[in-house]
């Protein structure tokens, strides 16, 4: 099995569009937080489990092959890797650079979103990179949180769009432009997870981030990206694809 290397987003630059904050969060970050946290403490926690459990098989870990996704993995019902692939990470840097986007990220989306949807439009976008991982590379042990990065980042393009924005006039879309081409253009690393996020991402974008005047019945705002997550979710656990 072959994993994706480290892949390393540049930060996005200062946005032009700043979407409007929700009233009444005392800690507007919360989501995001949790998710930082659990993130570099799975990380730490590989570490100490490969030293109490040392040795590799082709290059990978133990604790990287207890968390990382594939097909066979799901035929055989683990469909926990869904989840837990996308807290593996492989390096330093893969953990640092995904860590230090979402941080960037999460201050322009989760004040406007609030932590539950940003919540939710986050693991969608996980899911939906598990799902084009597998449809890409089902052989291939895949991790990291970079589909569901490319999700978020998706989801804020969408949302400029939606405002008339221009998202290639923001740092924002420079960077999403700067990491579609590094995907292509790089061996190994997981084309199917980071188009499978962006998608999912995006298609959440346009309920959550939907302008006011479109009058949207806010029940979309939470019950779409659900929607959206458990489409890929059905995807993924599904063989023939």
């Amino acid at each position: 099995m072959n994993f994706p290397p480290p892949q390393i987003p540049p930060p996005p630059r200062q946005q032009r569009l700043r979407f409007s904050p929700q009233r009444g969060n005392l800690n507007p970050y919360t989501a995001s937080h949790a998710i930082i946290a659990i993130n570099l403490g799975l990380f730490v926690w590989g570490y100490i489990f490969d030293a109490l459990h040392p040795g590799t098989l082709n290059g990978i870990s133990q604790y990287q092959f207890d968390m990382g996704l594939a097909r066979e993995f799901l035929n055989a019902g683990e469909w926990y890797r869904l989840v837990s692939s996308g807290f593996l990470h492989f390096g330093i840097l893969h953990v640092g650079m995904n860590m230090f986007l979402l941080y960037q990220l999460s201050r322009m989306l989760e004040p406007t979103l609030g932590s539950v949807k940003f919540g939710l439009v986050y693991f969608a976008s996980l899911f939906g990179g598990a799902a084009g991982a597998l449809i890409a590379s089902p052989n291939a042990l895949t991790g990291g949180a970079s589909g569901a990065v490319f999700g978020m980042m998706a989801a804020a393009i969408v949302g400029m769009r939606q405002r008339g924005v221009n998202p290639l006039q923001t740092g924002l879309g420079l960077t999403f432009v700067i990491n579609i081409g590094l995907t292509l253009a790089i061996p190994n690393i997981s084309v199917g997870g980071h188009f499978g996020g962006a998608i999912a991402g995006a298609a959440c974008g346009v309920f959550v981030l939907a302008p006011a005047h479109w009058r949207l019945p806010r029940w979309t705002e939470f019950v779409m990206p659900i929607v959206i997550g458990a489409i890929a979710v059905a995807i993924a656990v599904t063989p023939s694809l």
